[in-house]
């Protein structure tokens, strides 16, 4: 058996069985956050920061909005080191657990005017634990697919996860479609906002179901095998790659970035300042959602047939321009407007998107790959998850979006030197070895020697 030095009793999983696990888990977990943004743009102002004005309240929502993405490296350490000691299958349970558990308590959660001021701190409270399973969670599903992946196929099953962020967000903004449909604004403000909070319980249970059935990782049975578990396996992924940590975090910040402004920000901007139907927006951003979601496993072929290199710094070179162009085109305050810059960003994001989670894999061994994966993912996602904050508040200082395109332009510039730097001083992760193939039965990797 690739991946082991020993028969197991337990035939392994097939890939494309775990690939599409990997899908579904994170799916699942990236609808639970992404509820959250949505909920943030649209009504915890007015029920957990009454007594604040309408843009206070809305910047104090978003800043709860961007507390999960605090937490989320602490996730990453976390469920990282269990990852890399217990292995990946146990870790990935207990975060969608986390996860789930911590929405539809806040579809519990009463509100301000009932509970004062420890409303807003027990949602926030709630919104840590998000931010912990989520930082477990994607780096952990994109290591149980990229390691069970045939031989040179890695992009591509390292895009199934991948494709879990748009997915959720669909899935996220279907619910709350029906939900603000299906019911009146006061109905909808009062208590519709909590059934898809509460409709966690229930996908926690069909994400276990799914997630229990897949088999461990054949790399991490290789390293326990082998009697090569890490004591601290953080500290050594920081210790002997921290420059292409440092690398990787500013290269992945782009997509992160520009890919919450179009999803959370421009909901309440399109709506608060444009005048635009809250439903359309929430249905185009949506559409978009699945162009986006349809988009990754074509930009991650891509990649194993022509090469990483070249499909990622294409990608970040099309952000970056769209980035530029979004919101002058947004702002053409029209349906057709809107629909316009959607498209652009839904466009541009997966390209480099599809190929975070194959090449973050490709540069650490098996032993430490999900610490390091872990670490590079909170942290990376710490810049990007303020980004309707940051936006936010430019708005508000501004008037105008003139800053706000600038920041996206600047994020996009810092991310494609990145890339470019990355590639240049680790050119093997370029296309790096099967990461299931034990490392002292394969040619020399990246991975390896970083």
């Amino acid at each position: 058996m690739i991946g082991s030095t020993r028969q197991h009793t337990v035939p392994r999983s097939k890939p494309k069985n775990v690939a599409i696990a990997g899908l579904i888990g994170t799916t699942l977990e990236w609808y639970d956050f992404y509820l959250y943004g949505t909920a943030a743009a649209l009504v915890f102002n007015k029920q957990f920061f009454t007594t604040l004005s309408p843009v206070a309240g809305t910047l104090a929502a978003f800043s709860t909005f961007a507390v999960g993405f605090l937490a989320r490296p602490l996730g990453g350490i976390i469920f990282g080191h269990f990852g890399d000691r217990a292995g990946r299958k146990t870790t990935l349970v207990v975060s969608l657990l986390t996860m789930g558990l911590a929405s539809t308590f806040i579809g519990l959660l009463p509100t301000y005017e009932s509970i004062g001021v420890w409303a807003p701190i027990l949602l926030v409270l709630l919104r840590l634990l998000q931010g912990v399973g989520l930082g477990g969670e994607t780096s952990g599903a994109v290591l149980m697919s990229v390691e069970h992946a045939p031989g040179g196929r890695s992009n591509l099953f390292g895009g199934f996860p991948q494709m879990g962020v748009p997915a959720g967000l669909v899935l996220a903004n279907l619910v709350y479609f029906v939900a603000t449909a299906a019911s009146t604004p006061a109905a909808f403000a009062d208590w519709v906002w909590r059934v898809p909070f509460l409709l966690s319980a229930v996908l926690i249970v069909v994400g276990l179901i799914i997630r229990l059935r897949i088999t461990e990782s054949p790399s991490f049975d290789t390293v326990k095998d082998r009697s090569e578990i890490i004591g601290m396996p953080g500290m050594a992924a920081l210790k002997g790659h921290w420059s292409r940590i440092i690398a990787i975090v500013l290269m992945v910040t782009a997509a992160s970035s520009c890919s919450y402004v179009f999803t959370v920000f421009s909901l309440s901007y399109g709506s608060t300042e444009l005048g635009l139907d809250r439903q359309t927006l929430l249905l185009g951003i949506t559409v978009g959602s699945l162009l986006w979601l349809a988009s990754i496993p074509l930009w991650s072929h891509a990649a194993d047939r022509h090469g990483r290199r070249k499909v990622f710094l294409f990608g970040s070179v099309v952000l970056l321009i769209a980035a530029g162009v979004y919101f002058p085109v947004f702002n053409g305050g029209t349906t057709t407007a809107a629909a316009l810059a959607f498209l652009v960003m839904a466009l541009s994001t997966p390209i480099s998107h599809a190929l975070q989670g194959s090449i973050m894999a490709d540069v650490f061994p098996a032993a430490m790959r999900y610490s390091g994966m872990g670490i590079i993912l909170g942290l990376g996602s710490l810049i990007g998850g303020t980004a309707p904050l940051i936006a936010s508040a430019l708005f508000a200082a501004t008037g105008t979006t003139t800053l706000v395109s600038v920041y996206m332009v600047a994020v996009c510039a810092i991310s494609l030197i990145a890339a470019m730097t990355l590639f240049r001083i680790a050119p093997k992760i370029d296309g790096g070895q099967h990461l299931g193939v034990p490392e002292k039965d394969a040619a020399p990797r990246t991975g390896a020697a970083l």
